[in-house]
């Protein structure tokens, strides 16, 4: 180590403390320019290194100094008002959608953050520390913060959390997203042939409280993404007696480690957070947040910014930007993600349990030209894997090319010589943008054989039905890691696997993958998972998209996160 990793050396000494075993290899591919800086701190961070720390190490190990990104500092005070549905907000470790958690996360908090930056820091654990392995990880909890009914916050709250999320009985997505702790048990059903149902839970002994402020986690699988995964939205961290000693409803029972109380919640109108007590991390400038409901017409959101009703828009569909490039007070905001919406079929239901029909759809996709037409060519073309080229582990595989006479003779081999009619169910859920996909990819499958209907249905009906629906467009949100989408949506008989689609194969190549730290080797090993569910056209994929919010000039500090996610903690009203 003396000769290679010299430098490396003399940087954790100027940096002081221990660090994991692999950043000094890691570091020595950033020096030599293999892995750029930002790889480096993020994956620097996951390892237990203070992001500071991992940036001046980039700098001492480059010569290049990174300079933070100055807040202008805050005034106290004013009311934020955003338009956003207001969703029913029962179980945090069950929600669906990101816009139940924006509400929710100024209630209870999560053990990590994952900034607009991609690198993800302590919030309610003060940090952390990985085995050589990745197979053990230790988390390290805040002291002296209170929950609002004036308890302790503790690694008892840490435990019950994590305990109920991997409890079948919950029906937690994290169940797939934390795959290292679950083991495959007989659930004591059987289906109709009489052979034993399968259930996936929680592994004796995989969540170890360490003391009153830590909390082990025992893995049956290495995993570097732990850290990123307690940001993931339906992780926020509930009271120990959440779904125990009381309900499992946050709008009725909003007991919370943030400074806001629920001051008012109704269901497709309005919610009202008010700030009542000293937040445990210092300083938070809003007095309160309103979440105002204006329904599904995103003009209606755009009419209330151009008249000052609100200060800002969860979303805007890019149908709305020119008219509010125009409106002299407001900003538009945009990042680029790894948002996405898939087509996708479910492979037990017919006539989709072909895969003849299914590769019928996929080859009639022209990705390009949907988000041409459908999202004014703001974003990427995908390659129905979902794994984005902006994902650190991307492995990029040759492109998909749409081809209506493969559509046609793979109908044909199916039975469907005639074509063949499919109906898509679409709900509009992040804006008029899937109707609009629907409707030029119905064009697309003509030449193919396929006569698609369209069953346009009213955003809330279509998240009752989006993981039942034998052939839908939903939308996905982003993620840091591939790898944390593909376990929460593909895994084999995780909760938010809407596809139905199994195999064991792919269950292993993904694991091996989130396993391993060299990030050269990780992209390569990518390949195999992202193969095997592009070639089971599961998902036809269009694109990736930009996402787009305003807000009105007097919002400051605000920045978009690319996942939707709130993180108003340094944002103020300069007329507050």
């Amino acid at each position: 180590m003396r000769s290679k990793y010299r430098f490396i050396g003399r940087a954790t000494r100027a940096l002081g403390g221990e660090i994991h075993e692999y950043i000094p290899e890691i570091a020595e591919q950033h020096r030599t320019g293999l892995v750029d800086r930002r790889e480096f701190v993020r994956t620097a961070a996951l390892l237990g290194m203070a992001a500071p720390a991992a940036y001046g190490m980039s700098g001492l190990l480059t010569g290049n100094r990174f300079i933070p990104e100055a807040m202008a500092q805050g005034k106290p005070g004013g009311t934020l008002r955003m338009a956003m549905p207001v969703q029913d907000m029962t179980d945090p470790a069950t929600f669906p959608w990101v816009e139940k958690s924006n509400i929710a996360r100024f209630l209870v908090e999560y053990l990590t953050v994952t900034g607009t930056d991609n690198i993800t820091r302590p919030y309610l654990a003060e940090r952390w520390e990985a085995s050589a392995d990745l197979k053990t990880w230790t988390f390290y909890l805040q002291k002296g913060v209170k929950w609002s009914n004036g308890d302790d916050f503790n690694a008892d709250d840490v435990v019950a959390a994590v305990t109920r999320w991997l409890d079948p009985a919950t029906g937690s997505s994290n169940l797939g997203l934390f795959d290292a702790m679950v083991e495959q048990v007989d659930s004591g059903k059987k289906d109709e042939n009489g052979n034993a149902v399968m259930t996936k839970q929680g592994i004796a002994g995989a969540i170890e409280k360490v003391d009153d402020h830590a909390v082990r986690f025992n893995l049956k699988s290495a995993a570097l993404a732990m850290p990123e995964n307690f940001y993931n939205y339906p992780t926020a961290i509930t009271h120990r007696g959440f779904g125990k000693d009381y309900e499992p409803d946050l709008s009725k029972n909003p007991i919370g480690t943030h400074a806001f109380e629920l001051a008012e919640f109704r269901i497709g109108e309005k919610a009202v957070l008010r700030k009542n007590r000293d937040w445990w991390k210092g300083n938070f400038y809003l007095d309160e947040i309103h979440y105002i409901d204006l329904g599904e017409d995103l003009n209606a959101a755009v009419g209330a910014i151009a008249s000052d009703q609100v200060d800002m828009i969860y979303q805007l569909g890019v149908t709305q930007l020119d008219i509010i490039e125009r409106l002299p007070n407001v900003d538009i905001h945009e990042a680029v993600t790894a948002q996405t919406g898939v087509l996708r079929m479910q492979v037990d239901q017919k006539p989709f349990d072909d895969i003849r029909v299914r590769k019928a759809v996929q080859a009639c996709m022209d990705r390009q030209a949907l988000l041409d037409i459908a999202y004014r060519g703001r974003g990427t073309a995908a390659e129905d894997h979902h794994v984005a080229p902006l994902h650190p582990e991307y492995f990029q595989l040759p492109a998909l090319k749409r081809d209506p006479e493969k559509a046609k003779a793979l109908l044909a081999e199916a039975g469907y010589a005639d074509g063949i009619e499919l109906t898509i169910d679409v709900g509009d859920t992040n804006g008029p943008w899937e109707t609009a996909v629907c409707e030029a990819f119905k064009t697309q499958c003509e030449p193919g054989g396929i006569r698609l209907n369209i069953n346009k249905m009213p955003s809330n009906q279509y998240w009752e039905v989006w993981d039942k629906t034998p052939f839908g467009l939903t939308t996905w949100t982003h993620r840091a890691l591939g790898t944390m989408v593909l376990s929460l949506g593909y895994r084999s008989g995780v909760p938010w696997n809407e596809t139905h689609f199994a195999s064991a194969e792919f269950d292993a190549a993904l694991s091996e993958a989130e396993g391993t730290l060299d990030v050269a080797e990780r992209t390569k090993k990518m390949e195999k998972p992202q193969q095997i569910l592009q070639d089971a056209a599961v998902i036809p994929q269009p694109f990736w998209r930009s996402i787009f919010k305003a807000a009105n000039k007097r919002v400051k500090n605000f920045k978009t996160h690319p996942t939707f996610y709130h993180q108003f903690e340094n944002v103020y009203l300069d007329d507050a």
